[in-house]
């Protein structure tokens, strides 16, 4: 089977289901997108570590993890989404150590977690996004319809046992000028409260 690079999109935060957000892959050499859905801490993981000026005052646990791999020279060289049963996503992080791989099981939000903090690629099976793999011509934070899409997705998340602790919803901060967010995310970041700083960013991205 074919092995199929994804990059990241972004993050779709749902208007009617809270807490739950969806991961949007996206096919480097195509037009699919794979959407993953995955709980609130992973997607706040996984949103400060594509925001490179975030810097939390303590390490998140991807964080932890990135620092122990590094301290003994573990490198993790790709993550494969290998399997998709019933709506789940599985996958596989490949590590390397004193030139010796190594193949570790792992959620995928965990996986693409540390993926970008490893500026590890990331890639899916042919056959997953055959299956899987939809379209999504505009950004998902943007027209109705697409949100709706979405929405649609977002109905088993990968995170099993979360219970969102924030009922927001996605246009708090819509009323906020972008000097007023960009002053609220470091807030956010300085108490952490990473859930909320997701957010905003959410709003930063959508100006």
């Amino acid at each position: 089977m074919s092995l199929v690079k994804l990059s990241i999109k972004g993050i779709s935060y749902s208007q009617t289901q809270n807490g739950a957000y969806a991961l949007i892959l996206n096919e480097v050499d195509g037009e699919r997108k794979l959407p993953i859905v995955i709980g609130a801490f992973e997607a706040q993981s996984i949103a400060i570590a594509l925001e490179k000026e975030i810097k939390p005052p303590r390490p998140l646990t991807h964080d932890l993890f990135k620092n122990f791999a590094d301290r003994f020279d573990i490198v993790v060289k790709q993550v494969i989404i290998h399997k998709l049963v019933d709506g789940v996503f599985y996958s596989s992080i490949i590590c390397e150590r004193d030139k010796i791989e190594e193949i570790i099981d792992a959620r995928t939000s965990d996986a693409i977690a540390l993926a970008i903090r490893f500026n590890a690629p990331m890639f899916t099976y042919k056959n997953i996004l055959d299956k899987a793999g939809i379209y999504l011509k505009a950004n998902p934070l943007e027209t109705d319809a697409a949100s709706q899409e979405i929405d649609d997705i977002l109905s088993n998340p990968e995170t099993f046992g979360h219970t969102p602790e924030s009922n927001e919803s996605g246009n708090t901060y819509a009323k906020h000028s972008l000097q007023e967010l960009n002053e609220l995310l470091q807030q956010a970041v300085e108490h952490e409260d990473y859930e909320k700083a997701a957010k905003i960013r959410d709003e930063i991205s959508k100006r």
